[in-house]
């Protein structure tokens, strides 16, 4: 990672711990339930989506700080989705980010609740944040289509019903679980960050298009990561996949050429981000990286 993104990487991650420990502070006699919060939320994760929706608001020509509560929802999105797909009824995981995951320290009821806890207080954030109402409903709207059926819940539902079907790969399944399992909410993190600015439509459309080619990427580099990745520095078995017979860009399309559309992709992805009218080398920087990452 170059120096520069380094420096943005590990500011926006700073501010947007700092604003969940003081949303979900820790101390004795939380109860479980807020432990089980905390134990995921702060498992070390890479922050992605806030980072992103910073970013973007940068480079619609705002502030990293304007985007703090909307990166914080984001945050708290993501972190709820992981905790139920790790559930035996869903992907069955026993580790995540290099430790047990969050059933199999706190138990099953626990961790789906923790789940329902975090996702309700991402709305909660969303609508006490310093913007104006109007700002405040469209970053609600665009979370709630990004993570509901018509996104990244509908993705994962595709992705059960895909995993150990019979019969040859479907492309256009494929496409379509990957733009709302893992694409929905990287794109709502980019119009989310462009709105905390005041992006006008065409901004949201530029920095949506970005999200699109980036989000696709990202996901094909998960999918090629659990074909040939290291599970110590993923922090995850590699290779379950394959083992459960699941729907992947690298098994419809091949390794090689999976590796081709990321670089197509990226390259899109940047191109999209000529016209914004602030500061776009993070994003650019993002990216480029997303693309090269081993983990």
């Amino acid at each position: 990672m170059e120096r520069e993104l380094r420096e943005f990487w590990e500011a926006g991650a700073r501010a947007v711990d700092d604003a969940l420990d003081a949303l979900i502070p820790p101390g004795k006699g939380a109860g479980r339930l807020h432990e089980a919060m905390r134990y995921s939320l702060f498992a070390g994760g890479k922050r992605l989506r806030p980072l992103l929706a910073m970013a973007a608001c940068e480079g619609a020509g705002g502030s990293l700080r304007e985007a703090l509560p909307a990166a914080c929802a984001l945050e708290l999105v993501h972190t709820y989705s992981l905790i139920h797909d790790d559930l035996p009824a869903m992907d069955d995981d026993d580790y995540r980010r290099g430790r047990p995951t969050n059933h199999r320290v706190f138990g099953e009821a626990m961790a789906v609740l923790a789940g329902d806890a975090l996702l309700t207080l991402a709305f909660g954030v969303l609508a006490k944040a310093p913007l104006p109402a109007t700002t405040r409903i469209r970053l609600v709207d665009e979370l709630a289509e990004a993570s509901g059926k018509d996104g990244m819940v509908g993705g994962q539902a595709l992705d059960i019903e895909a995993t150990g079907a019979d019969g040859q790969p479907d492309p256009e399944l494929l496409r379509d679980l990957h733009r709302k399992k893992t694409g929905a909410l990287i794109i709502a993190s980019l119009r989310m960050g462009g709105l905390c600015a005041g992006a006008d439509e065409s901004l949201l459309d530029r920095l949506s298009a970005y999200g699109q080619a980036v989000g696709l990427a990202y996901q094909i580099v998960d999918d090629l990561l659990d074909v040939g990745g290291d599970a110590r520095r993923i922090g995850k078995a590699v290779g379950r996949d394959a083992a459960l017979n699941k729907l992947t860009w690298p098994g419809v399309y091949g390794v090689d050429r999976s590796r081709e559309d990321v670089r197509r992709l990226t390259k899109e992805a940047i191109a999209h981000l000529h016209g914004l009218p602030g500061d776009t080398r993070h994003l650019a920087d993002l990216a480029r990286y997303l693309a090269d990452r081993d983990r």
